[in-house]
C-alpha cells in the first residue's frame, strides 16, 4: 500500500515524538526509529537528510502549533492579562498532552543532538517570552500596576519551562497544569 506524499515524513515525526516519550529509554537512534517504523535507514533517509532535521521537523510542528494558538488567544481577547493566562495555560497544556515534546521544548531531548537545535529552541523560548510580554504591555496600558511586563513575562516563561522539566524529570508523572490556577493568582494578580 503506498502513501500519500508527506504522510511518511508525517508518520516519522509522530514516531520519533512516541519514542522521546520513554525517558529512559536506549537513545534514539535512526536504526531504532526505522525499526519502530519497520523500514529501513535508506528510508528514512529519502525524507530527512539527517536526524539533525527529523528533530527540526517536530521543532517546526511545534512553532506552528504554539504560535497558531497564540494568535488565536489575542485575536479572541484585547485583555492581555487575560491573554497571559491563557498563553500559559496553554503552554503547560501543550506539555501535558505531548509528553515527547516536551522532551524538545526543555533541550533534554536534544542533548547528543546538533547544537543547532537548542539554538532553535532557544529562539522559540525568546519569541515565547516576547509573546507574553506584549500582552502584559496590553494588560499595563489598561491597568497600570507598576510591573514591569518585561519582568513579569520571563518569570511566566521561567514558571513554564520550570513545569516543562518537572513533568519530563519525574517521568511525566507531575503534570505540568498542576496547582496553575492558585499559582496564576501569584504570578499574574
Amino acid at each position: 500500500m503506498s502513501t500519500k506524499p508527506g504522510e511518511r515524513k508525517l508518520q516519522i515525526l509522530q514516531t520519533l515524538a512516541a519514542m522521546l516519550e520513554t525517558p529512559r529509554a536506549e537513545k534514539v537512534t535512526t536504526a531504532a526509529l526505522a525499526a519502530k517504523l519497520d523500514v529501513s535507514e535508506a528510508a528514512l533517509y529519502r525524507h530527512f537528510a539527517s536526524k539533525a532535521q527529523m528533530f527540526e521537523g517536530l521543532i517546526e510542528f511545534i512553532e506552528t502549533t504554539l504560535f497558531g494558538l497564540i494568535n488565536k488567544i489575542g485575536a479572541e481577547s484585547n485583555d492581555g492579562l487575560a491573554q497571559a493566562g491563557q498563553i500559559v495555560s496553554m503552554l503547560l497544556n501543550f506539555a501535558e498532552k505531548n509528553p515527547g515534546m516536551t522532551r524538545v521544548l526543555t533541550g533534554d531531548a536534544l542533548v547528543n543532538e546538533d547544537d543547532r537545535l537548542q539554538i532553535r529552541i532557544n529562539q522559540l523560548h525568546d519569541r515565547l517570552e516576547a509573546s507574553l510580554k506584549q500582552s502584559l504591555r496590553l494588560a499595563e496600558i489598561a491597568h497600570p500596576n507598576g510591573i514591569d511586563p518585561g519582568a513579569q513575562a520571563n518569570a511566566l516563561l521561567c514558571y513554564v519551562i520550570g513545569r516543562w522539566q518537572l513533568f519530563a524529570k519525574t517521568r511525566f508523572k507531575r503534570v505540568p497544569s498542576e496547582q496553575w490556577e492558585a499559582q496564576r493568582r501569584l504570578l499574574l494578580g
